[in-house]
């Protein structure tokens, strides 16, 4: 199904600034839905006529329409002459008609959308014919969702500079609403409301009292306090806040109601979110211990790597020294990838694109370290220059896959340089292509190629064959670089990133 943006954008009769009031609208209009026990769609014109662009169904009631109305034309023609007549600038009507919704009686009520004095928009609220009467509840909270369709036919509503987009805990109707006067007094609360201030200590009846002044009793004085609490406890901001009392925490939400530009009340939205918080601390707490662990294995590692450096200082004989070196260098591979999982701001994947920049220094050290050990007197190291360069992307990927892969192409790129480029220099390109879970990486040099040999051998090489294939069920093959030198192909499927 399109997206409203898709819509708006397929059916240009609106400036930017108008389809960013209809999408603020849409990203807040639960609200509205709620309150009203409504379904809400919203209709603009297009080339044919009246088209739907966004539905929203309530989550504390039944809704009218099975099927999406995204995308069709007005049902009736009576509906889709009001609708023409409110989007040529009629002045609202908030009278509930009789209508017929997929076979079965309803009622709704038609608004403009107006901005600046121009009516962008036409919504409609349509909900079930209620077979019994309404309780106190019901007429409190349809009285409140009235007051906004009000605000939003003189375009007061959605309220600017709000916090519209969802945030984590964010309070609903259906988690307690409570309606303030101008000056923050209590005119009812619903029983969900009630019941979560009854449980942060607040006892009694809440009608009539002045709301601020009852919860700064029970904040707990050690806990830093919001400076916006006071604000919206009296419904004085359209902004959010959380309370902390009791050991619990309440998230708050006002949404000031005006009437000619002057506010005359809120609606104070509230939800216990204790629970949520408590698992959003633990969340904290692992992940700092992750990161901990991260750092002391990098340490280590690091630790590691230099007692093996030190080690092939001391040995007699180049063998040892370039197996010691080799280790080395390995190791100092894993703990790069660690180094990335404690940097990234998740501790789930890895930016593999990092890694690789890392790699290919390691890579050019091990040319600098292959020259001085070879001692030739026709080839010094201010002769032979390796240049890297890296094209395309790899992307994150996941921690269990980033150490294999990194050790991989360490190994593919050093042998691309000792064997390769040692003697005459030259570049070492990487270049990656990712398309979805697809990766094919490849290391390619124009040095002196593999001759006669179908695939390097050696301790490097059985390493990166046995990670690829064993760890990452992939493919490892090698090929004479057109123009000169070697290429090796990594191929793997990657594991999709759960977050």
């Amino acid at each position: 199904m399109p997206s409203l943006s898709k819509l708006l954008s397929d059916t240009p009769v609106l400036t930017e600034q108008q389809e960013d009031w209809l999408q603020h609208l849409v990203g807040d209009w639960n609200l509205l839905s709620d309150l009203l026990r409504a379904d809400l769609v919203l209709w603009i014109r297009g080339e044919q006529g009246p088209m739907a662009v966004a539905h929203c169904r309530p989550a504390t009631g039944s809704t009218v329409y099975y099927e999406d109305p995204v995308g069709v034309s007005p049902i009736t023609e009576q509906g889709r002459e009001r609708i023409e007549h409110l989007l040529d600038g009629a002045a609202p009507d908030f009278t509930v008609h009789s209508i017929e919704r997929e076979g079965r009686p309803a009622e709704g009520v038609m608004v403009p959308v107006c901005k600046q004095g121009q009516n962008l928009a036409v919504l409609a609220a349509e909900c079930p014919v209620r077979e019994s009467a309404p309780s106190t509840s019901e007429q409190r909270q349809r009285a409140l969702g009235e007051h906004l369709l009000r605000m939003l036919a003189a375009g007061a509503f959605p309220i600017e500079g709000a916090p519209i987009p969802p945030r984590r805990g964010a309070p609903r109707v259906g988690d307690g609403v409570v309606e303030l006067d101008a000056e923050g007094t209590v005119q009812w609360a619903s029983p969900n409301a009630r019941s979560a201030f009854h449980r942060f200590g607040i006892a009694g009846d809440l009608e009539g009292v002045l709301l601020a002044e009852v919860c700064t009793g029970v904040l707990q004085s050690r806990s830093p306090v919001d400076e916006s609490l006071p604000l919206v406890l009296m419904g004085r901001a359209a902004w959010r806040s959380d309370m902390q009392a009791r050991g619990g925490t309440l998230s708050l939400r006002a949404v000031p109601l005006t009437t000619a530009g002057q506010r005359r009340g809120a609606i104070l939205l509230v939800r216990d979110v204790t629970e949520l918080r408590r698992r959003e601390r633990e969340l904290i707490t692992k992940d700092a211990t992750i990161r901990e662990v991260h750092h002391r294995v990098k340490n280590n590692l690091q630790t590691v790597a230099a007692l093996l450096r030190m080690q092939s200082r001391r040995m007699k004989t180049d063998e040892a020294r370039e197996a010691l070196t080799e280790a080395m260098r390995r190791v100092s591979t894993i703990a790069l990838v660690h180094e990335s999982l404690l940097q990234g701001s998740s501790q789930e994947a890895v930016h593999f694109d990092e890694v690789i920049d890392r790699c290919l220094r390691l890579a050019v050290d091990a040319a600098s370290a292959t020259v001085h050990r070879a001692g030739t007197p026709q080839i010094t190291e201010a002769q032979v220059e390796v240049r890297t360069e890296k094209i395309g992307r790899v992307g994150p990927i996941r921690a269990e896959e980033a150490t294999p892969l990194a050790l991989v192409v360490t190994e593919l790129a050093t042998n691309a340089v000792e064997h390769g480029l040692s003697a005459t220099g030259g570049t070492l390109t990487i270049r990656s292509e990712r398309t979805g879970s697809h990766l094919i990486i490849a290391i390619e040099d124009d040095g002196e190629g593999m001759g006669s040999a179908k695939k390097p051998t050696g301790l490097g090489t059985n390493i990166a064959l046995t990670l690829v294939q064993g760890q990452l069920g992939g493919t490892l093959t090698w090929e004479d670089r057109p123009g000169g030198g070697t290429r090796a192909v990594i191929e793997v499927y990657l594991d999709p990133i759960i977050v």
